[in-house]
């Protein structure tokens, strides 16, 4: 197998179409023939960045890429960053406005999820900048 990469942009705050890249990975992944069970981690963990994305930042996109051996995302966003990166991956803790918490998200699991369903599992973010969040999971 050949290298795959694709891009899919999030924009800020555009629920209608949140999950639309997560859906797209999944699709591509299934016609691959990947294991079920790793399709299911990747779909959880590029869901809940892409959801992260819409809510927390003035946008961003999805970097995905499969290889023979792995398959790697890296959430990229333009925004207000991660004040306490270690604070924002504890469980329960979340900064979703009132408006994302109303349709049901901000519940805090995102990055707990994203770290639970990844093999390798980085966050880095800088104040006024933004933040990229790297994951890779083994096929």
């Amino acid at each position: 197998m050949d290298v795959i990469k694709y891009t899919f942009n999030v924009e800020k705050d555009d629920f209608d179409r949140a999950g639309e890249a997560s859906s797209s990975i999944k699709k591509i992944l299934r016609q691959l023939g990947i294991d079920p069970a790793v399709i299911r981690r990747i779909a959880i963990a590029s869901y809940e960045a892409e959801i992260n994305i819409v809510i927390h930042s003035l946008g961003g996109q999805i970097d995905f890429e499969v290889d023979p051996n792995s398959i790697r995302i890296a959430a990229k966003d333009r925004g207000p960053g991660i004040p306490d990166i270690e604070l924002a991956m504890q469980e329960g803790y979340s900064t979703a406005n009132e408006r994302a918490r109303e349709m049901g998200f901000g519940a805090g699991m995102g990055l707990p999820n994203m770290k639970k369903c990844s093999d390798k599992f980085a966050v880095s973010s800088e104040l006024g900048k933004g933040t990229v969040i790297t994951m890779e999971m083994y096929i």
